[in-house]
């Protein structure tokens, strides 16, 4: 779903990283909460004031949402569920899972952990913000805690609703799924559910802007541009995955692939392989031996004067576990690799020995053309 980002910290075990997109949503909230919602609220304090309670409502709603994806976090781990690691983005959070639940059971617990960590916040918040007006603090401490339980309230219910992905949406396909026995079947309900609820989050942006709230309305329609998209996007997932599971890489690859050998210069690989076979990335092969790959990413390194005295050895990047793939290892871990290292292209051993390769346009278009037969059958 998103880039690799920006790692902030561990906790727990988990790496906690930030998509550039959350930073328009903290300059979004900062500005709204000091611009509007305290200055509505609480009239007469200074600008500055304002501003840090703005700023440090932002800081709590960051330090919430890390708290929510936390929680799917620990439920998914003491489930056997991998999780790549927590990421702040413009719409929220999301824990990354690499597979999907072993059992409807672990799926119910983990989706319910986050609206409930939520509800827990907004309590304790609540209660500091009662305690915060007894004992006399100054009235910016209590309104940030109110703000903070309200926006943890709203987080909790905004994620029961069942419509696929949010946490409401897996509830849904949990419920199915132990109902039916058919994960696919229960997914594709769910999805359609998160699709009908994005719609209707557009329908109701629209609504916005023509009543006189652009901002809010915009808003809305992202949002639900987003819930549409995540709902397909985890169907599709889902098929994909029913698709290439059980399935060996070889049966994807490419056999006999041109591979480069390590001791020619950066500037013949270019005229000799590159202008010449159209290929992005070759391996490179002494023997028998695979030793690594070097493509268009590692030439854009070298400057232009110096192609003719940089040897592809030199240049190329070694084989390693995030580029290279055993040949009967199963397709869905391939694509997995691919997500995970951004890699579009593995090379394919065997025994040590390069015998192919597997690329991501490949695989998908395998995949588009699987869908477009069942869409005909």
């Amino acid at each position: 779903m998103f880039g690799r980002g920006i790692p902030l910290f561990r906790i727990l075990g988990f790496q906690v990283k930030l998509d550039a997109s959350w930073l328009i949503l903290a300059v979004l909230v900062t500005w709204s909460l000091a611009a509007g919602y305290f200055p509505d609220r609480y009239q007469g304090l200074p600008a500055a004031t304002y501003l840090w309670m703005g700023i440090a409502g932002a800081l709590g709603l960051f330090g919430s949402i890390v708290f929510h994806e936390l929680s799917h976090s620990l439920v998914a781990r003491r489930y056997g569920m991998s999780i790549k690691g927590i990421t702040l983005f413009i719409f929220g959070g999301v824990a990354e899972m690499e597979d999907e639940p072993p059992t409807a059971k672990a799926e119910f617990l983990m989706a319910i952990a986050g609206p409930t960590a939520s509800a827990l916040l907004a309590v304790s918040f609540h209660i500091l913000e009662g305690f915060g007006e007894r004992m006399g603090m100054a009235a910016p401490v209590p309104a940030v805690l109110g703000y903070l339980a309200f926006i943890n309230m709203l987080l909790a219910a905004f994620n029961l609703v069942p419509a696929f992905p949010l946490d409401g949406g897996r509830m849904l396909r949990a419920v199915l799924w132990a109902w039916g026995g058919d994960l696919r079947w229960a997914t594709r309900i769910a999805a359609n559910a998160g699709a009908s609820f994005g719609f209707a989050l557009i329908a109701f942006g629209l609504f916005n802007i023509v009543t006189g709230n652009p901002v809010g309305g915009v808003w809305f329609m992202l949002i639900g541009f987003f819930v549409r998209g995540a709902a397909a996007g985890s169907y599709n997932q889902m098929k994909t995955k029913q698709f290439f599971e059980g399935e060996p890489v070889r049966r994807f690859m490419i056999a006999g692939p041109i591979a480069a050998p390590p001791d020619i210069t950066v500037h013949r690989l270019v005229e000799d392989y590159i202008y010449r076979h159209y290929h992005e990335m070759f391996p490179v092969v002494e023997g028998s031996r695979l030793l690594g790959c070097i493509g268009i990413a590692e030439i854009r390194n070298i400057p232009r004067d110096r192609w003719d005295l940089v040897r592809v050895f030199d240049a190329m990047s070694p084989a390693a576990p995030e580029n290279t793939i055993e040949a009967d290892t199963d397709a869905v871990q391939a694509l997995a690799l691919m997500r995970r290292t951004g890699n579009s292209r593995l090379m394919v051993v065997e025994d040590g020995r390069l015998v192919g390769l597997v690329t991501l346009k490949d695989l998908l278009r395998l995949i588009a053309f699987r869908m477009d037969l069942e869409g005909m059958g």
